[in-house]
């Protein structure tokens, strides 16, 4: 607690003395720390690097535990960045860079596993060519059939496409073959997530009709088809960035507003059953800058075993994507309901 306090006094000493450059660099030192301890966990650093000191490129991810080991997959922002014309909102876009893949014992050093599933060139009207669009990757295993899915959201630059992607792999770092892509039922796919339940079952959570509901999907026994039986949820709620988890035997939803690249307020959502009835409640986030989720947008919640909830979330640099970076901190799980804070914001 001691050195905790300490590092605030530093922290507000740099803010009086208006010292951005050295407020940044100890930001992300404290950053490390943090998530080093786990006590109160924060990462936002502006250069994450992997063990062979590159900087991770996994945006919109997802995390897969498996024998002991986190995988991380995220999408690959590499290129320039570019605004498609003609939209109602700020749609911007790199070429597509597939999908990436690390792996940690510790949730702290990432080695680089490689592209899990990589895009296409000069097949424009292939749901992976690097002109349209590959968002938000998340991985489950099947202990059934051995196999591990990846499902993401496919699309055409315009977003008219809004398809539900489905890979496969016989293992965990890929790589992954690409399947097909669907509507679920019908309906639109845009943001999305795949939540795994401790019976075994899968469910594909994701935004539908124009981002104005939330749909949930009972997947099938292997996981690579959406089933008929599913529950729109968040009804005319406009919300995206879907990120799901399970507390003592209730079901939580986060999940943020549909200002484009721009951040925006969170909010969760509660559920007896994946497939039951969720009752809406406010912002999780607590503190300084918890209007916007800390400039951020959900994207997963993951369990560290022995310590805890962690919720991940991306920082969107709109206008050059590369240089996007990630904000992870510790979810708690009360009766008074979730709480997510920055210590250092």
């Amino acid at each position: 607690m001691e050195k905790y306090y300490l590092s605030l006094g530093v922290w507000r000493c740099l803010k009086k003395q208006n010292n951005y450059f050295m407020r940044r660099i100890f930001f992300i030192a404290l950053c490390f720390a943090c998530l080093a301890s786990f006590s109160s966990s924060a990462q936002t650093p502006k250069n994450w690097l992997d063990t062979k000191g590159h900087v991770i490129n996994a945006h919109g991810a997802g995390v897969l535990y498996y024998n002991g080991t986190y995988y991380l997959f995220g999408e690959i922002k590499k290129g320039n960045t570019w605004r498609v014309p003609n939209q109602d909102w700020e749609d911007y876009r790199v070429p597509a860079g597939g999908v990436s893949c690390y792996s940690s014992k510790d949730f702290q050093h990432w080695k680089y596993e490689g592209v899990a599933l990589s895009p296409v060139k000069g097949q424009p009207d292939g749901d992976l060519d690097t002109g349209r669009v590959i968002e938000r990757p998340k991985v489950i295993y099947n202990a059934k059939t051995r196999k591990f899915v990846m499902w993401m959201h496919v699309d055409k630059k315009d977003y008219s496409y809004s398809q539900a992607g489905v890979a496969v792999s016989d293992s965990p770092v890929g790589p992954y073959k690409y399947i097909r892509s669907v509507k679920p039922n019908g309906n639109m796919a845009r943001d999305m997530t795949v939540f795994k339940d401790d019976d075994g079952k899968a469910y594909l959570v994701f935004s539908s009709d124009n981002n104005n509901t939330m749909d949930i999907c009972l997947l099938s026994d292997d996981y690579l088809s959406p089933t008929k039986t599913h529950v729109p949820t968040l009804v005319n709620r406009r919300r995206e960035a879907p990120a799901v988890f399970k507390s003592n035997g209730k079901y939580y939803l986060i999940s943020s507003s549909c200002t484009g690249w721009s951040p925006n307020a969170a909010t969760y959502a509660v559920a007896d059953k994946m497939l039951g009835t969720w009752k809406e409640y406010g912002n999780p986030c607590t503190g300084p800058g918890a209007d916007s989720t800390f400039s951020a947008q959900s994207t997963y919640v993951q369990w560290i075993k022995g310590k805890g909830f962690l919720f991940m979330a991306d920082i969107w640099n709109k206008t050059d994507l590369e240089k996007s970076t990630y904000i992870w901190l510790p979810l708690k799980v009360t009766n008074g309901g979730v709480m997510i804070n920055n210590p250092v914001k």
